[in-house]
């Protein structure tokens, strides 16, 4: 999954947020190592060496995700991803959600290096 935190520092800068990181923080730590200035959520607390906050995505705190260029989840449960949609056209932040299994989705199919993802253009 370490292509999915390369594809995006090709491509994005700035702050990026991860919904629901659980205990897979591969992406989100190597692109902190990058200089990216990432947060991370979740529903319950995690213990984890980045910017963090309690969040439900379905009622969320929008001030966490204001000012991302990014907002992506890694194998999101796919009931979440039209709320990671929602919250990201309110704050003009692009989406990537890497499914968990062979779910399809209405975003463009990346093949990044093996990876497959979603990305939505919700920037503009």
């Amino acid at each position: 999954m370490l292509q999915i935190a390369e594809y995006i520092s090709r491509h994005y800068k700035g702050k990026l947020v991860e919904v629901g990181i659980g205990y897979n923080w591969d992406v989100a730590l190597m692109l902190k190592s990058l200089g990216f200035d990432v947060v991370a959520t979740d529903l319950k607390e995690i213990p984890i060496d980045l910017e963090f906050y309690v969040d439900d995505i379905t009622k969320p705190n929008i001030e966490i995700y204001r000012d991302a260029s990014l907002i992506y989840s890694i194998r999101p449960p796919p009931e979440i991803v039209p709320y990671i949609l929602k919250v990201a056209r309110s704050v003009k932040a692009d989406v990537i959600v890497r499914p968990f299994g062979n779910e399809f989705y209405n975003g463009k199919l990346i093949n990044y290096k093996g990876e497959r993802f979603y990305r939505w253009r919700c920037n503009d």
